[in-house]
Parts: structure tokens; sequence; C-alpha cells
């Protein structure tokens, strides 16, 4: 019987990779498929509902993971536990009373919740004041970008569009056609915040040649329902606090009216310059007002356990290996098992915690192992941990961040038209964020060598589906960390009932752990003779 060509290709590819150093067998050897199916069956398993924060089911994947760390051997990162509680805040919006009125020339206009605006927040606010437009609401100082320059946004509301200027150019200076993490909404909150505004208003850009966030987040099946009926969550406490609600295009033209210019024509301007078109909005206040039908409190946790370094200086030096545990609960009646989102991701940590406790040669500097809470509800439990570190975030050198790198990568409603993917992606890895970090690739490719994936770098430039900005490794990189998302693919099975234990490729999982194996003991440096 003749074997296929592709499993002949794998096979004579295997044959040619450089021998294994022997020092690092015992670990990289010890990464098995039998250990990812059994953990995974359970993660994924009815009993834990789905794992939606602040849920039974949430909780139970916390314990699990915790007795796994432990039982592998690694220790606490601080304190007696491998528990970091994340306090949450869960929230429903009232519709009816949330508003945003826009008051000119004597006038107010009240516009409606989920058809002239959405968003929301976990405290209400009633705010009204004047608005100001801050172009993208960029500040870039290593690309000579301030939308901030010449006006003045203390005690205003900013108005800024989405994205980043000349995202469809290859030459831009924002990462050509991908995206930088100035796209990111966060950090344009961020910013308002330092330059004193009291409120941010958001409009997706005129030009766009994507899909809105909304709409976007609509074209998965299902997802314009799981919007409106899962109650939102954040960060009891966070850095970026100031109200934000995402406009309509007929809202934003409103309210850029004063300007005496198409919101397309203002877009053009900036984006064929790089030169700000920011201005104050003349004779316009708008109110923000957002009213909870409901809000309470909730503890979820990140799980954090480590091996100590070997070396008695670099051990203070650290490398990350995160995922995140939660998924979508059973919102419609039906359980979402998140198989591979990112049921996938949590097991491949907990399996190269015993990996590298299996190892008797340690890397110098120490590995932190952390799996993450309330990813889905907006990167919460990674923005927790870089806001609240428990060892300074100055000594982390690198992350690794798993999320979904259980699947062979398929064209689905998400990615149609936007992002070539390749007929056969069965030993295919994305990697995404090596762009903004050069060193960190070089050093995957070089372990690569010894396993034999293709890497794939196409998410580095996309700016339509925001790739860059969607997972755990996001607010590392926020904070100058090298952190990668190690990533295969989208499916029509993302964020359905569908996402199940038996679509998953478990032997290119162990491929790509085994890869993250020979990764970490390259940033870690090395080890204690």
């Amino acid at each position: 019987m003749l074997m296929p060509r592709t499993a002949l290709l794998v096979l004579l590819c295997a044959s040619l990779l450089p021998a294994l150093d022997p020092r690092f067998a015992p670990g990289f050897d010890s990464i098995r498929e039998t250990d990812l199916r059994a953990d995974l069956t359970f993660l994924a398993s009815d009993a834990l509902e789905g794992r939606w924060s602040l849920r039974r089911g949430s909780e139970a994947a916390i314990q699990f993971i915790a007795a796994e760390f432990a039982k592998a051997g690694l220790h606490p990162l601080a304190g007696d536990s491998f528990l970091q509680t994340v306090p949450l805040i869960e929230y429903r919006t009232d519709a009816r009373e949330t508003r945003i009125a826009l008051e000119r020339g004597g006038r107010r206009q009240v516009f409606q919740y989920f058809k002239d605006f959405y968003g929301s927040g976990p405290s209400e606010i009633d705010l009204r004041a004047p608005v100001v437009f801050a172009g993208y609401g960029i500040t870039a100082p290593e690309y000579g970008y301030d939308d901030y320059s010449g006006i003045d946004a203390r005690g205003k509301i900013v108005l800024v569009f989405d994205h980043e200027p000349q995202e469809t150019d290859p030459h831009s200076v924002f990462n050509g056609v991908g995206n930088t993490r100035y796209a990111n909404t966060v950090v344009k909150v961020l910013n308002a915040q330092k330059h004193g505004a009291v409120g941010v208003l958001v409009a997706a850009e005129p030009n766009r040649k994507h899909l809105s966030t909304e709409d976007r987040i609509r074209t998965v099946p299902g997802g314009g329902d799981r919007l409106l009926r899962l109650p939102p969550q954040a960060l009891a406490e966070r850095e970026a606090h100031l109200p934000m609600l995402s406009v309509s295009d007929a809202l934003a033209a409103e309210l850029l009216a004063p300007l005496g210019r198409r919101p397309s024509e203002i877009q053009s301007a900036i984006d064929a310059s790089l030169r700000p078109a920011s201005a104050p909005l003349a004779d316009t206040r708008v109110e923000m007002r957002i009213v909870l039908q409901d809000r309470r409190r909730g503890d979820s946790a990140n799980v954090i356990g480590m091996l100590p370094g070997s070396d008695p200086r670099l051990k203070q030096e650290m490398v990350f290996f995160t995922a995140h545990f939660d998924h979508d609960g059973d919102w419609d009646g039906h359980i979402h098992p998140g198989a591979d989102d990112n049921g996938s991701g949590t097991v491949g940590v907990i399996e190269l915690a015993r990996a590298f406790a299996r190892n008797s040669v340690r890397p110098a500097r120490t590995l932190v192992f952390a799996v993450f809470a309330a990813e889905e509800r907006g990167l919460l439990g990674s923005y927790y941990y870089v806001e609240h570190p428990l060892r300074p975030l100055s000594a982390t050198r690198a992350v690794i961040n798993f999320d979904m790198i259980g699947r062979n990568e398929t064209p689905s409603r998400q990615t149609d038209g936007l992002i070539r993917i390749a007929p056969d992606t069965s030993n295919e890895l994305n990697l995404i964020g090596t762009i903004n970090f050069p060193a960190y690739r070089a050093a995957v490719e070089r372990a690569n060598e010894q396993v034999g994936l293709r890497l794939n770098y196409k998410w580095d430039q996309d700016a339509a589906l925001n790739i860059f900005q969607r997972s755990d490794q996001f607010p590392f990189v926020l904070h100058d960390i090298p952190a990668v998302w190690w990533f295969t693919g989208f499916h029509p099975d993302y964020h359905q009932v569908s996402d199940t234990v038996e679509k998953i490729n478990f032997p290119k999982m162990v491929k790509i752990l085994k890869l993250a194996y020979l990764t970490g003991f390259a940033f870690a440096g090395p080890e204690q003779h």
C-alpha cells in the first residue's frame, strides 16, 4: 500500500532533523499525546459546563490546573498558593436608560443603545462634556505621530477613529498593512486618560476595508446573540477606567459635522499626510449615560506556578508559558466545550510544566506557567497580572502564549476573503507578534530545526481582524516584553458547540509543545553546570 504523499513528506523531513541534545531529551520525550488527550477530555467535558468565567465549571478548571501544577512539582510564584485572585464585576446594561445625547445649536438629539452606539462598562455613568475630535487617538513618538498635538482634551469627551493610520499602505510606519499596539482601544483609552479626557467615543474608520468590530463579532455564527446574552465582565479595578462607547457611522458623521468635511475626507487627509486633523467640535456637548440593570462582584483566579532557575543570579529572571482556561459556558442552553479554545492551550501549559520538571537539567532562568482567567471577557486575567505582577515585570524575558493550538486552520466565515489559508495546515503553526521581536523569531526557528513544523507569520500582516491584540500575550507587549501568540488558526467550530475533543490534532499539538520546550531552554539561557 502506498504511503500518502503528505505523510511521506513529513517522515522524510523528520529523518533529516538534527540530533537532539541528550541533556534535554528526558523532558522532550515525556511530552505525550495520552496526557494531552486525558486532560483535555476532562476540561472539555460536560461536567465543566463550558468553563464560563465566575461559574462552577470555571472554578473546577482552576482547581484542576492547580492540582496538576502541584503534582508536577511546581512551586507558587509568590506566597503559598498557586492562585492569584482576580476580582471581577459582572453586569448587565439597561438598554432603555443608557443613552448618548448630542447637544448643539439649542437642540438635543437622543441616540439609542444597540442602534446608534454599543458598549458599556461596570459602573453607572452620567457625564456631560464638550467634545474634541482626536483623530485616531494615538500618541506614538517613535513614529513621529501625535493626534493630541495642538488640542486640549482636559475635561472633554474625545471622539477617535478605531484602528490606526495608513493600514492599507504596505509602506506605512505603522507596521505596513499589519497592526501595532496603537490600534487597540484600551491603548486609546489609556492615552485619552493621560491627556485629561473624561470619556471616549470610538468610531469605526469611515474608509475601512474591513468589518467594524461589532460586525466582525457577528460573522461568527451566534456571535450577535452571544454579545447580547452573555453578561459582560470587567476588572473591579482597571488602569483604563474612562467610560468608552462605540458609535455608529451615522452618529460619528453627526458629531463631526462642525468640521465641515465628511468623515471619509478627514480620514483620507490624515492617512495621506500622517499629520493630525484633531480639533474641538464647536458648539458640541455630549451626554454619556450608562445605567445598569444589575451588577455583582465575584472572584476568579489566575493559576500560576514556577520552576526555579538553576543559576543563582539569573534565576531572578523569568520565561512565561501562558494560556487561558475560560470559555463560553452554556448561555444558549448548549454547552460550548472549548476544546481548542482554549482547552488546548491550558493542557499544553500543564504538559510543559511536567516536561520541564521531569528533566534533570534545569534552565538558568526561572520558568513560570500561568493559566489566566476571563480571557474571553476581555483578557481580564492577563491584564490583572501585568497590573499586579507577583514579581517585577522587568524580570520577564519572554512569553510563549498558547491560545488554540489543537486544530488545523481551515476557512471560516470569520476569515473568508481576509487571509490566505494553505490547503494543508496539518503541520503548520502561526506565530503572531514576532515582527516586533526578531530575536524571538530567530530563537524559535533555530529550535524548530529539531521539530520540523511549518511556521507561518501571516497574521502579523493582518489589520482587519485585530488578531495581534486578541489574546493574553498582548498585555505583556504593552510593557515591551517579547511576547508572542502561538496559534494554529481559526476553523468553523470557533466558539461553537462543535469545538470538541475528537477534532483535536494531538500529534500536531505534541510537536508544538516540543518546539515550545526547546524554545523555553533557548530563552531561559545556559543551564548551571
